[in-house]
C-alpha cells in the first residue's frame, strides 16, 4: 500500500514524465500523454499539494461542443466580410476561392501550432505561452499584441457612424445597454447563446445576398439630375417587389460577365484581406480552456468545424454579391445596395442585423484583452468582481472614446492590425512552437519546426506586404486596402 501512494505521488508531481524517451514523444499518442500529464500536474487546480493553481484556470470543462462552435465562430466572423465580393472583383472567382481555401488551411494549422505548444505545457493562455518561450518580454509582448489587435477590432465593430446620420449617441447606447452587461460575464462560455444569435443575424445578411442576386439586373443605369445629385430611375418590378436602379457609366455587355481569374493594380491589396479573414486565435486558448471533455483533438476539431463553416459563408457571400454588381460593387457591399435603393425595406433590415451581429461579437473579442491585461497587471492575484468590472468599464470608455472622438480609427487601426493580425497568426504561433517543445522531442531540423519556421516567415511577408499597402495608400490619398476584420 505504502509503495502504491509513493509511486502514485511521484506521478502526480510529473516525475514520470521524465521517463518518456524522445522517441515515444515523437508520436502523436506521445503528445497526448505528455499533455495530459502537463495538464494533470501544472493546469489542474488542487492536483499539486501547496502549489496554488493559476487563477485563469479556476472554470474548466463546462462549455459544451456547440457553444464552443459559436463562440470561435463568431470570433473569427467581423465586419470585414462585407468587403470581399470586392476581393472576388480584383481577383476572379476562381483565384479568390483558391486563396481563400489556402488562408483557410493556414489557419487551422496554425491553431494546431498552439494547441500542441499549450498542450507539452499545460498552458491554456496566450500570454503564458509568450512567458514560457521567451519569459517576461514574450509574456509582455504577447498581452500587448492581444490588448491593441482586440481594441482595434472592437472599435470598428462600432464605427457605425456612416450607417446613420449621428452615430455617437448609438454607439454609447448600445455599449452601456448590451455589450457592457455582456462584457461582465465571468466566463466565455456563456456567450455561447449571443454567439448563436450574431451568427443567425449574419446568416440572414447571405440570405439577403444571394435573394438579391436574382431581384438586380445588370447592367444598371444612371440619370444625373439638374442638380448634380444622382438620380435613380428606371423602376424594375419583380413579383411584388419594387426598386430602383442606379447604373455604373460601363454598360458594356462584358461588364456582366463574371471573372474567374483577374489580375490587376488591386489584386495585390486582396491577399493581406484574406489572410486576415480568420483571425480568431486570441479566442483559442480561453475556447479551449472552457471546453467540456477538453482535448487538444476536439479544441482542434472546434477550430475546423468554424473555419469550415466561415469558408462557406464567406464564398457564398463574395460569389453572390460579386454575381450582382461585377466590377461596381464597392468595397463595403451594403453601400452598393444603398446605392440601388436607399428606401429598401430588406436591406434596411440586412443593415441592422449586422449591426447587432458585430455588436455581439464585441464581448467576445474583449473577453481576451481583460485575461491578457490579469495576466500582465495582476498576475497573481485571485479573481475579483471589482477589478473584474473596473477593467471592462475602463476598455469599453477607451472604445467608445476612440470610435466617436477619433473620425480616422479604421487608419490608425488598420496599420496596427497590419502588424498584429500577422504576429497573432503566423509569427507567434510558429516561434512559440520552435521554442517550446524540447529539441528531444522534435530537433530543430525536424519536419514540424522546419514547417514552423517557414510559417513564421510568411507572418513577416504578409506583415510586410500590408504595412507598405497602408502606406501606399496614405501617401496617395486612396483607400484601396479595406477589409478589416
Amino acid at each position: 500500500m505504502d509503495v502504491g501512494r509513493s509511486m502514485e505521488l511521484q506521478k502526480m508531481n510529473g516525475q514520470h514524465s521524465r521517463d518518456l524517451g524522445p522517441d515515444k514523444l515523437n508520436l502523436e499518442e506521445g503528445f497526448d500523454g505528455l499533455e495530459f500529464m502537463a495538464e494533470r500536474d501544472e493546469f489542474l487546480p488542487g492536483t499539486r499539494p501547496g502549489i496554488k493553481a493559476p487563477q485563469f484556470t479556476d472554470f474548466e470543462g463546462k462549455t459544451s461542443f456547440g457553444m464552443s462552435i459559436f463562440n470561435l465562430s463568431n470570433a473569427i466572423m467581423g465586419s470585414g466580410i462585407l468587403g470581399l465580393a470586392y476581393a472576388m472583383s480584383n481577383t476572379g472567382i476562381i483565384l479568390f476561392l483558391i486563396l481563400l481555401l489556402f488562408i483557410a488551411i493556414l489557419s487551422a494549422y496554425s491553431i494546431h501550432l498552439l494547441l500542441r505548444s499549450a498542450g507539452v505545457v499545460g498552458i491554456r493562455a496566450y500570454e503564458q505561452l509568450g512567458h514560457r518561450a521567451f519569459g517576461q518580454p514574450g509574456k509582455v509582448l504577447a498581452g500587448s499584441i492581444i490588448t491593441m489587435h482586440n481594441i482595434g477590432v472592437c472599435s470598428c465593430c462600432l464605427s457605425v457612424r456612416e450607417w446613420y446620420l449621428d452615430g455617437r449617441y448609438l454607439i454609447i447606447i448600445v455599449s452601456v445597454i448590451i455589450i457592457f452587461p455582456l462584457s461582465l460575464m465571468r466566463h466565455l462560455g456563456y456567450l455561447g447563446y449571443t454567439s448563436g444569435f450574431s451568427l443567425s443575424c449574419m446568416v440572414f445578411f447571405l440570405i439577403s445576398v444571394i435573394y438579391k442576386k436574382f431581384n438586380i439586373p445588370c447592367p444598371l443605369e444612371e440619370i444625373t439630375s439638374h442638380s448634380n445629385h444622382s438620380a435613380y430611375a428606371l423602376m424594375e418590378s419583380h413579383g411584388n417587389h419594387s426598386f430602383v436602379t442606379p447604373a455604373y457609366v460601363n454598360s458594356d455587355e462584358d461588364f456582366c460577365e463574371p471573372q474567374l481569374f483577374t489580375i490587376n493594380t488591386q489584386t495585390a491589396y486582396t491577399i493581406p484581406i484574406l489572410a486576415f479573414a480568420f483571425v480568431c486565435h486570441p479566442e483559442v486558448l480561453p475556447i479551449y480552456t472552457e471546453l467540456q471533455d477538453a482535448t487538444k483533438k476536439r479544441m482542434q476539431t472546434v477550430a475546423n468545424i468554424s473555419i469550415l463553416a466561415m469558408f462557406v459563408m464567406y464564398g457564398l457571400t463574395a460569389i453572390f454579391g460579386y454575381l450582382t454588381f461585377f466590377g461596381g460593387v464597392e468595397s463595403e457591399l451594403l453601400h452598393t445596395y444603398i446605392k440601388v435603393d436607399p428606401l429598401d425595406t430588406l436591406i434596411l433590415c440586412v443593415r441592422m442585423a449586422v449591426l447587432v451581429a458585430v455588436t455581439l461579437t464585441v464581448p467576445v473579442v474583449l473577453f481576451p484583452i481583460r485575461r491578457a491585461l490579469l495576466q500582465l497587471l495582476f498576475p497573481e492575484k485571485p479573481f475579483h468582481w471589482a477589478r473584474h468590472i473596473t477593467i471592462a468599464v475602463c476598455l469599453l470608455i477607451i472604445v467608445n472614446l476612440l470610435v466617436i472622438f477619433v473620425p480616422t480609427i479604421r487608419d490608425i487601426f488598420g496599420i496596427i492590425g497590419a502588424t498584429s493580425a500577422p504576429s497573432l497568426i503566423f509569427i507567434l504561433p510558429g516561434i512559440f512552437y520552435i521554442r517550446i517543445v524540447p529539441e528531444e522531442t522534435e530537433p530543430l531540423k525536424s519536419k514540424p519546426k522546419i514547417m514552423a519556421s517557414c510559417f513564421a516567415v510568411l507572418g513577416f511577408i504578409f506583415m510586410v506586404m500590408s504595412t507598405s499597402f497602408i502606406i501606399i495608400d496614405w501617401v496617395s490619398g486612396e483607400s484601396r486596402s479595406g477589409g478589416g476584420h
